[in-house]
């Protein structure tokens, strides 16, 4: 989608080029997982390729591609490949985005839902904070197109934090009626001067918190990264801000770094620290809590969703 080469780090991340190298530690067994292969991910894969969609599973470089591309499962990236921020967890290409918006991704997006015969999507973007609207208009045609072509389809989206722009385009994203709204708080708020400079802690909590208030029906969720240099305290004060956000849904997974240039690792936090996080979430009043040192914001997020919305109508004291 680009001229530059973007898998050169270089030129994936100019801004990190003349930053000197963090060591990439050995990563423990926990987190060891099976290269990506077999019939089900190069299916996917050619689909993806078939309708030229970019996906956040290859861009982040996540973990678990092998496994949700085999399951005919993907997350989808529109608004380009380049991000007009700079965090220093990311993989994702940074700089400034070559082309405008394409106005028929929207349409290709939902072709390939339907092709892959989703039950759950998740739609994610880069951030365009050269766009008005910071995409506010995109996200919502694609919302439309999906319900069109797969009317059955539940649809998750994770949203930049549309910082620089108006207000009021969140009312244009929450109005397309998503299942799931997801914003990422990412990291502790005293991490995000180093971490992720470009956004501001408490806007992204607000965020959250109106999306409740212009639909309180709307699933809201989030989530963050540990081993970035957090302690416990500060995790748990996060989950204390999202429970006062109405928040539903929290993920946590371990950070892993994606090149020598980039944050570097603080520490692996243990399965059992883990499951430490789930029970006081789930103490907090969270709905859903997925927990582990492989969870990403779409992991299994459709299993996810059927849980999430059971979890709800057993709090409403319906049957489910």
């Amino acid at each position: 989608m680009t001229s530059r080469d973007l898998k050169i780090p270089g030129q994936r991340h100019p801004e990190k080029a003349h930053r000197p190298d963090n060591a990439q530690p050995k990563k423990p067994d926990w987190i060891r997982v099976k290269a990506p292969t077999g019939a089900g991910y190069k299916a996917t894969r050619d689909i993806m390729r078939e309708h030229r969609l970019v996906t956040v599973c290859e861009e982040a470089g996540c973990p678990n591609v092998g496994e949700c591309w085999s399951q005919g499962h993907a997350t989808m990236m529109i608004m380009g490949d380049v991000c007009t921020r700079a965090c220093s967890f990311c993989n994702i290409a940074t700089g400034k985005p070559p082309e405008s918006l394409d106005v028929f991704e929207p349409g290709r997006v939902a072709d390939a839902v339907k092709k892959l015969g989703l039950n759950h999507v998740v739609i994610t973007s880069v951030d365009r904070d050269d766009v008005d609207d910071g995409g506010a208009e995109h996200f919502a045609m694609t919302i439309r197109a999906i319900r069109k072509q797969s009317p059955a389809t539940t649809i998750e989206i994770l949203t930049p934090d549309f910082l620089r722009c108006d207000p009021s385009v969140l009312e244009t994203v929450v109005e397309a009626k998503p299942d799931v709204f997801n914003h990422n708080l990412e990291t502790v708020p005293g991490l995000y001067p180093e971490v992720r400079p470009g956004a501001r802690y408490f806007h992204s909590l607000r965020l959250l918190q109106r999306v409740k208030e212009l639909d309180p029906a709307m699933f809201t969720k989030s989530g963050i990264m540990v081993g970035l240099g957090e302690d416990r305290q500060g995790v748990l004060q996060v989950m204390d801000d999202m429970r006062a956000a109405d928040i539903d849904f929290l993920t946590i997974g371990q950070y892993l770094q994606p090149t020598p240039k980039h944050h570097r690792v603080d520490r692996f936090v243990t399965p059992e620290e883990f499951a430490g996080y789930e029970k006081a979430a789930y103490g907090k009043g969270f709905l859903m809590v997925s927990a582990t040192p492989l969870t990403r914001s779409s992991y299994h997020a459709g299993d996810d969703f059927a849980r999430l919305r059971d979890a709800r109508l057993r709090k409403l004291g319906q049957a489910v």
